[in-house]
């Protein structure tokens, strides 16, 4: 996985690593500088703010439990809604910070904080009424807790307890970035005269995190994965899953795209938020996967004698947790399309890592 850009940033045990820009200028207290750019995603805070604290009804007197609470945000959150009392765990180093953060605004005795893995910690208390938790990666579960979550559900979430979120819906469309596509993958067929074309191929399956304009997309959107955390097992998290893109206009087919979004549904109005190229920047951005032949699409025209529908790309997305490191993410993109101006179809791997 690559972020369009990059510069030479500090890390604690390895000194310097080559990072995405910005990240030697956020917090590098733990686990990458990754904290304030989550706190000031605005989408992704206020949406759990909103879903929190304009449903007080459901949050008073109840304990809830923060799976990956990091600096302690949405446990501050529940216990300002009126949470009886809020355990968070966290097994990283930003829990002694969040501690800190705690105690400083004044929820030192309704919040508990605990160190460790949700699956081996002891908590002192045993049964919760609602779970929290921000546990999405990019394109929803590269590096998500998601399995954890399930895990903590499981374990310690009342029959009629709640979760927020509840749902989340994976999305797949196509867009048009033959520029971009030539300077990040046309590139190493000549380097300063020199055949890297090796180095192509190693591009090529590793998928691209970053904003897509909304002007790029040139198919409609297509929902080819939703997980309700209410019934989800950890097996459902290793799928395969149609779909079908119908183009927009006339154009060029460079790379697919996905995203996710978010729904807050057991709200009595609920709640949602997209992490997609409509919707306003998150940190999750989107996830370019590159195919290897462009791809010529058209929309139908009203002159009878030529096309009357849409043209379509239909195909397969298969994601697994990868074998060695099941937080990482190995995805194959199988696809077919007859055009107008002929056919293509492709098995293109990505591992997402």
């Amino acid at each position: 996985m690559t972020a369009r850009y990059h510069e030479w940033a500090p890390d604690e045990e390895d000194g310097w690593v080559w990072s995405p820009i910005g990240a030697s200028r956020v917090l590098v207290f733990c686990d990458g500088g990754i904290h304030e750019e989550m706190l000031k995603d605005s989408v992704r805070t206020n949406a759990y703010r909103d879903a929190i604290l304009k449903n007080k009804q459901l949050f008073k007197g109840k304990n809830v439990l923060d799976v990956g609470c990091g600096t302690g945000i949405l446990s501050m959150f529940a216990a300002k809604a009126g949470a009886a009392h809020v355990v968070g765990v966290d097994m990283s180093n930003i829990i002694d910070q969040a501690q800190k953060i705690i105690e400083a605004n004044g929820f030192k005795d309704k919040i508990t904080l605990v160190k460790g893995k949700v699956e081996e910690v002891e908590l002192p208390v045993k049964e919760f009424d609602i779970i929290i938790s921000e546990w999405m990666g990019y394109f929803l579960l590269y590096e998500s807790m998601l399995d954890t979550v399930l895990l903590a559900r499981d374990k310690y979430l009342k029959n009629d307890g709640l979760l927020f979120p509840d749902v989340c819906t994976m999305y797949l469309a196509a867009i048009e970035d033959g520029d971009y596509k030539e300077e990040k993958i046309g590139y190493w067929d000549n380097v300063y005269g020199f055949d890297y074309s090796c180095i192509k191929e190693v591009a090529l399956r590793e998928p691209l995190v970053d904003t897509v304009d909304l002007k790029a997309v040139v198919t409609q959107p297509f929902a080819f994965k939703r997980i309700d955390l209410r019934t989800a097992k950890k097996e459902d998290l290793d799928f395969e899953a149609p779909f079908k893109l119908t183009a927009t206009r006339n154009d060029y087919i460079h790379a697919f795209i996905g995203w996710f979004d978010t729904e807050f549904s057991c709200l009595h109005v609920p709640m949602r938020f997209s992490t997609g190229p409509h919707a306003k920047y998150t940190h999750w951005k989107q996830t370019v996967f590159y195919t290897r032949e462009a791809i010529t699409v058209s929309q139908a025209t009203t002159d009878e004698s030529l096309l009357k529908t849409n043209e379509e790309i239909n195909g397969t997305i298969k994601v697994s947790p990868n074998a060695r490191n099941n937080r990482d993410l190995d995805i194959v993109i199988e696809y077919q399309h007859n055009g107008s101006d002929g056919s293509a179809s492709e098995r293109l791997e990505f591992q997402m890592s």
